[in-house]
C-alpha cells in the first residue's frame, strides 16, 4: 500500500524536536545559553491539528525550558523530555490515546528515532535526516527540518481527510 493511500488513516502524530521542528542547529549566546529557531509554518498545521483533536506528542532527548514552552503553547500536551528510549515514551502515548500503530505518523531525522519510526503506520524524515533515517522512511519531506516539514506531513494528512481547508475562514 502507497504512503498517499496511508495517510487516511493516520489518526496521531509523533515528532521529535531538533532536526525536525528545528534545522539542528544551536545557537551559543555570550553569556552561555543556547537558543533554537522554529517555523511558524510548523505551528499553525500544528494548531490546525489540535483543532481537530489529533493527538500529537513530541519526544526529545533534550530539555530547553523554551523548547518545553513553545510546544505547550502550540497545545501539544504529550512532551517527553531527556529521553534516552523513544520507544517506550511511544508505546505510553498510544497506550494512553488508545491508538495502533498503524494509525501514527512518526517523523524523526535521526538514529535516536529509528525504533520508533520502525514499527509507526508511516514513517518520515525531513530533507536534511541522516541516511540511516531516509532508508526507512516511507516519505522524505523536500522540506528540511526547521523549515516547515511538521507542517508538510500534517497538511498532507489533514487534506486527504478533507479537513486542512474545511474551516478556512476560521482562524487558528
Amino acid at each position: 500500500m502507497s504512503y498517499k493511500s496511508r495517510l487516511k488513516d493516520i489518526k496521531a502524530f509523533v515528532f521529535d524536536v531538533d532536526g525536525v521542528f528545528t534545522d539542528g542547529s544551536v545557537y551559543l549566546l555570550p553569556e552561555g545559553s543556547m537558543t533554537r529557531v522554529m517555523n511558524v509554518l510548523d505551528g499553525y498545521a500544528v494548531v490546525k491539528a489540535r483543532k481537530y483533536d489529533y493527538p500529537i506528542c513530541v519526544i526529545t532527548g533534550g530539555d530547553d525550558p523554551m523548547v518545553r514552552k513553545r510546544i505547550n503553547y502550540l497545545g501539544i500536551i504529550e512532551y517527553y523530555a531527556k529521553v534516552s528510549d523513544k520507544l517506550e515514551k511511544f508505546e505510553e502515548f498510544k497506550q494512553k490515546y488508545n491508538l495502533k500503530n498503524e494509525e501514527i505518523l512518526t517523523m524523526g531525522d535521526d538514529v535516536p528515532d529509528l525504533e520508533m519510526m520502525r514499527i509507526s503506520g508511516i514513517s518520515a524524515c525531513p530533507e536534511n535526516s541522516v541516511a540511516e533515517v531516509k532508508l526507512i522512511s516511507d516519505y522524505i519531506s523536500p522540506v528540511q527540518g526547521g523549515k516547515g516539514a511538521v507542517r508538510d506531513v500534517i497538511e498532507q494528512v489533514m487534506k486527504v481527510q478533507g479537513k486542512w481547508m474545511e474551516d478556512h475562514t476560521k482562524s487558528v
